[in-house]
């Protein structure tokens, strides 16, 4: 049974609201269309002094626009402090995780590339790996990694991970909801050619939809599949 086949619960771990939007909208679309019930973790929220109360609700009430306009069934706030995971006892942040992903019982997880070069992203992949170990008897049976314009692109080349996809989903019929759900979050966009730009996505979208010939599609890298 295929990612789009399967009607299992599904859940998309983003270390920062706009990140699933980005990197798994199109799909997220796809597989709520479909009958699946997908959930979106926003690991992190922005905390005082680096970011105010205001911002905080604000980009939350962004988030949770952009997710119905999506199809999403549920939106989870782990409230891990933003930018500074790094700082959190690591064995805190499998417990969110883990313990989200318990709750779900996700037959599929999106997580953040661990190439990415916010320190949010890989430590969000990490925790990702450890709830999803198939020693339990309950697991994801496919773990897959998204990328996310302004983090992914921007990695050392030969230094840390790349990001090389080997699973494609068509999204030519759901990218202007994409599109759309990402300027849901005003407070993200930027003017082209920077990257948090409707147009720098349009263009990633048409990108990898090139590499297997069709009109749109999203990219990801298979981590691990149990069929």
């Amino acid at each position: 049974m295929g990612l789009l086949d399967d009607k299992g619960p599904v859940l998309v771990l983003a270390p920062h609201p706009d990140d699933e939007v980005l990197g798994v909208g199109g799909t997220m679309a796809r597989l709520a269309e479909a009958g699946a019930e997908v959930h979106v973790a926003i690991v992190t929220t922005g905390r005082a002094p680096r970011f105010s109360p205001e911002q905080a609700q604000g980009v939350r009430a962004e988030a949770e626009a952009a997710h119905r306009a999506l199809g999403v069934a549920q939106t989870h706030f782990l409230d891990c402090p933003a930018a500074e995971l790094g700082e959190m006892a690591h064995a805190d942040l499998n417990a969110a995780i883990g313990g989200l992903v318990r709750a779900v019982d996700p037959v599929t997880v999106f997580a953040p590339h661990p190439g990415d070069i916010h320190l949010d992203h890989q430590l969000c992949f990490l925790s990702a790996l450890v709830a999803a170990r198939p020693h339990q008897h309950h697991y994801p049976r496919r773990v897959l990694a998204y990328e996310t314009l302004s983090e992914t692109n921007w990695n050392a080349p030969y230094l840390t991970p790349a990001f090389l996809p080997n699973l494609f989903v068509d999204i030519s019929a759901t990218l202007d909801r994409k599109l759309d759900a990402f300027a849901l979050f005003a407070s993200q966009q930027r003017e082209p050619p920077h990257e948090r730009s409707v147009a720098a996505l349009r263009a990633l979208a048409t990108l990898r939809g090139a590499t297997v010939h069709r009109a749109a599609a999203e990219a990801f890298v298979a981590i691990r599949l149990v069929e």
